[in-house]
């Protein structure tokens, strides 16, 4: 016949509850000494009996160091948990107050395109036209500013290309007068002669007008006797004239 359940409640008899806390403390350090020996476990007892006195066990040579350990192991999580609220919460604090700050932003950047001026009493409307104003000088200010920069640019590359301008302008000087400058003799003879040829069209420019003039046509078809006097006559202006008589064509 196999023992009872026994109901787990306080021992109300003293004597018997000193008699069982005495065998039950004995089999508790008895089986921690038995773990930490089968499974190479390090184990630390304390135990307090009702009446304060201590009872401890440990498998190490130092319960201080045990003790220590289980401090690290158990508050060091719970500081990191802790840290990690806190962390969360100081995130979502500075999380309203940026959203607060981004609301209130959007709401004073339409005020300024003139949206939502309804809820504005007249001292936040004067205040937001002064605003308007200060900015628009600001603006006025800074376009002035860089048209002055830019003029100031365009000046200076101005001068820059002129003074270009006139040193090509004295090289292409110097140029012109080094070739003048040059020895006689490379124009020679043919120098001689084109200037005689051009001094010679402009006396007599109306003999190459001549030539492309209409001839006489006084010439009559058939056979006419011609003398010597006006064979002579014909060779005597063909001569001065270099143009050949129509009698001959």
């Amino acid at each position: 016949m196999g023992r009872g359940r026994v109901e787990l409640k306080r021992i109300e008899n003293k004597i018997n509850r000193q008699v069982t806390f005495a065998k039950r403390r004995n089999g508790l350090l008895k089986k921690a000494y038995e773990l930490s020996v089968l499974c190479d476990a390090e184990v630390a007892l304390i135990i307090f009996s009702n009446r304060g006195k201590l009872y401890e066990f440990c498998s190490t040579s130092n319960m201080l160091k045990m003790i220590e350990r289980y401090q690290n192991c158990t508050y060091s999580s719970m500081e990191v948990n802790r840290s990690t609220n806190d962390a969360e919460q100081s995130s979502y604090k500075e999380y309203m107050k940026l959203k607060a700050k981004y609301e209130s932003l959007q709401q004073y950047q339409r005020q300024l395109f003139g949206e939502d001026l309804g809820p504005l009493n007249l001292k936040e409307l004067e205040q937001l036209e002064r605003q308007l104003d200060s900015t628009l000088r600001q603006i006025r200010s800074i376009r002035t500013q860089s048209m002055l920069d830019r003029l100031s640019d365009l000046q200076v590359k101005e001068r820059m290309w002129l003074e270009a301008n006139k040193a090509l302008q004295n090289k292409l000087e110097e140029y012109y007068a080094e070739n003048q400058a040059g020895p006689s003799w490379a124009g020679g003879e043919n120098g001689n002669s084109f200037g005689q040829h051009h001094q010679n069209q402009e006396q007599h420019p109306q003999h190459d007008q001549g030539f492309f003039q209409p001839l006489n046509s006084n010439l009559q078809i058939g056979y006419n006797t011609i003398n010597s006097s006006q064979i002579a006559a014909s060779t005597s202006g063909q001569n001065v004239n270099g143009i050949v008589p129509g009698w001959m064509l």
